[in-house]
Formats: C-alpha cells, sequence, structure tokens
C-alpha cells in the first residue's frame, strides 16, 4: 500500500489520491476540501483511499468511548423500557440526517459524519442531570462540560495501537468540537465553517423530533397534548398522509416533522449559499456566512423545546430518576476523592498531573449508566457497611 507524507510537498504534485478526485467533483467551493486540512499534532502518512476526515470517523467509530454511548440515556433511562434513544442511537441519527443535509448542499460528507460522531461522546453517564452534578462537584476546579470532555477524551484518555496518546485527529475535527465548547465564541469570533454548522443544525432537529417520539410512546405526553402546537400542525399538513395507518399516527409525526425542519434549513440555507457560492470555506467565515432556518419556523421550534421542558424533561417520572442519579453521581465523587486508591490504575497515574477531583470526574464521566449504578453499590453501600469515615 502507498502512503504519503501529510505535506504534500516531497511527491509528484499532479499525483492525486481518489478522495481528492472525488471531493473536486462533488463538492462545492465553499465545502472544507479534505486537502487543505492543516494536519495532526502528530504528523501522519496519508492514505491512498481513504481521506483524513474519513479516517477520524473510523477512529472515532472504533474508539470505546463510542461504544460506551450505547449505555448512555439520552433523556429516558433503561428502566423505562428498551423503545427510547440512547445516546448511540441519537448519535448515530445526527450523522445521518446531517450528512443528508450536507449532500444536498454539497459540503464535506466525512467531516460532517466524523463530527456528528464526535458531538455527544463526552457525556457521562444520566444524561444531562449527571453533567449537572458533575458540574456541581467540580464547580472549584473549572466546572464539568461534555463537550470538553469530549476533547479530553480523543486527545488523551483513549489510545490506539500508537505510541501517540489520544485519537490524534485532525485540526479540523477537534476545532469542530471546541466550537461546541465556546458557544460565545470568544476563542474564535467568525462563525464555525459550513460542516459544524450543519451538525449543530442537525442535532437540534434530532432530540426535538426524536424526544417527541420517545416521550409520546412512554406514555409521557399525548396527541392531544401537542396538536396545538404550530410546528406540529404545519408539519402533519405537510406530510403525505394517505397510505398511512391511524396505528402509525406516532411515526408519522416523527418523520413529518424532521422532514419539515430538514427541508426549511435547506430551503433557507441553499439560498444564502447562492450568495456566495464562488468563495472557498474561509472567506464563507470571514464574511460571517450562518446558515439556518427560517425565522418563523425557529419561532415554533422554540414552542416546541419550551413545551418538551415543561411537559417532558420535567415530567415527575423524570425529576425522580434525575435525583436518584444526581445523589449517586455525587457519593460516588466524594468517596473517590477521598479515596483515591479505589480508582483503576490508569486513572490514579493521571491524579499527580490533573489533581484528584478532576481525574475522578474524568472517570465518574466516561461510565454507562449500568456500570455507574454498579459502581455505586460497590464504593458506597459497601464503603458503608464497613463504616468508611465519610
Amino acid at each position: 500500500m502507498r502512503v504519503y507524507s501529510h505535506n504534500t510537498a516531497g511527491r509528484d504534485a499532479t499525483m492525486k489520491f481518489a478522495w481528492q478526485t472525488r471531493e473536486e467533483r462533488l463538492l462545492a467551493p465553499y465545502a472544507m476540501f479534505s486537502r487543505l486540512s492543516t494536519g495532526r499534532r502528530y504528523a501522519e502518512p496519508l492514505h491512498p483511499y481513504r481521506g483524513p476526515f474519513q479516517r477520524d470517523r473510523d477512529r472515532i467509530l472504533h474508539s470505546a468511548a463510542f461504544r460506551r454511548l450505547s449505555g448512555k440515556m439520552q433523556v429516558f433511562t433503561g428502566d423505562m423500557g428498551d423503545y427510547h434513544r440512547t445516546r448511540l442511537t441519537h448519535t448515530h441519527e445526527v450523522s445521518s440526517l446531517a450528512r443528508t443535509i450536507g449532500r444536498y448542499l454539497r459540503l464535506n460528507e466525512d467531516l460532517i459524519e466524523a463530527l456528528g460522531l464526535l458531538h455527544d461522546i463526552g457525556h457521562p453517564p444520566f444524561g444531562h442531570c449527571g453533567e449537572d452534578a458533575l458540574q456541581e462537584c467540580l464547580v472549584a476546579f473549572g466546572g464539568f462540560s461534555h463537550n470538553r470532555f469530549a476533547l479530553d477524551l480523543v486527545e488523551n484518555l483513549e489510545q490506539r495501537y500508537t505510541t501517540t496518546p489520544g485519537l490524534n485527529l485532525t485540526n479540523e475535527v477537534l476545532a469542530g468540537q471546541t466550537h461546541r465548547t465556546d458557544k460565545t465564541r470568544k476563542g474564535d469570533p467568525l462563525p464555525p465553517p459550513l460542516e459544524v454548522q450543519v451538525v449543530d443544525a442537525a442535532d437540534s432537529i434530532a432530540y426535538d423530533a426524536h424526544d417527541v417520539d420517545d416521550a409520546i410512546k412512554l406514555g409521557l405526553i399525548s396527541f392531544q397534548q401537542i396538536y396545538g402546537l404550530p410546528i406540529v400542525r404545519r408539519a402533519i399538513e405537510s406530510a403525505d398522509a394517505t397510505s398511512a395507518r391511524p396505528s402509525n399516527e406516532r411515526q408519522l409525526l416523527v418523520h413529518a416533522l424532521i422532514d419539515l425542519q430538514i427541508d426549511d434549513f435547506i430551503g433557507h440555507s441553499e439560498q444564502r449559499l447562492a450568495e456566495v457560492a464562488e468563495l472557498d470555506a474561509q472567506s464563507v467565515r470571514d464574511v460571517g456566512m450562518e446558515l439556518q432556518m427560517s425565522s418563523e419556523l425557529e419561532s415554533e421550534k422554540r414552542e416546541l423545546e419550551s413545551f418538551l421542558f415543561e411537559n417532558v424533561y420535567r415530567h415527575p417520572r423524570l425529576l425522580d430518576m434525575r435525583q436518584r442519579a444526581a445523589t449517586r453521581v455525587k457519593q460516588m465523587f466524594k468517596l473517590l476523592s477521598n479515596y483515591p486508591e479505589r480508582l483503576p490504575s490508569r486513572f490514579q497515574q493521571r491524579v499527580t498531573k490533573n489533581g484528584i477531583e478532576p481525574t475522578v470526574g474524568q472517570y465518574i464521566a466516561g461510565m454507562t449508566d449500568r456500570f455507574c449504578d454498579e459502581t455505586y453499590i460497590q464504593l458506597v453501600e459497601l464503603g458503608r457497611a464497613q463504616a468508611l469515615d465519610w
């Protein structure tokens, strides 16, 4: 197999890889071309038939942290059934929707897919309540952010077969994830690359529609409650319901909500991109290009999200679960901070460099829901039985 240095100056300038030729034929000028990647922290040779962002996608996909997403809740816990989304299924759905948008807009699908698969990899157990608990525990140490932890995972904690730490992803993928940690753009006042914006949009589209789906399926809300929302009415009116069975009303609604939002986002974005059709990826950032839905649909979408917040995320069944989960996370954090020798050896080695509390936070953040429960029982309840000094 032929491989070449990421710095292509040392080879025949006319020689092209298959992925370069493909991108030149398919991508718009404003897309992020793989050949323009600034490389990786640790230099690697280029691959003849997998572009840099394709390789990033594969590294994320095969990482241990990515596999653990199957055991982490999105909104609903495993004891509420097995229909609803996990963090892993949500991630795949976001990646799929983002690729659909990116393909239509002629953006770099490989970069989009890598960003989509990476975007939630840093989530701790028990969703946002687990994150809130870790934030409270680590407030004196800079707090906790699942977006920031994702970077720590792929840059330090994950280990490939190489001697370098982390997954050694491209600078563009790391920068895209960094954008998620700094929505205020203090580090970079320019809007993020178009591929990053597409993943952000797909994330929002996916969780709104799929949280409606899961909440109806679990009986937390009813169709009657949401029919009054403008975005729901518009979605149903725009759907082709002629061949749908009455028993599939929920599935039709979810499909219609996704289609409505993607159609609007693509249509609105296409109009804006027509104004910068000949600019390159950096130039569209320089002129402040931001992709978004129409203002009307954005307003209706916010109404839906307010409804979900009040009627789903604050539902008594979820609030009880969140309280129990947060208590367990906090108790484990306290115990392990007092007894760091109970950490696995690889985390004990990180204590000297990072400090006890941040290392304990990283250890807990990497847990699945089930492993968190099991560790709680082993550490906290057995610790009490042994009359440990709290």
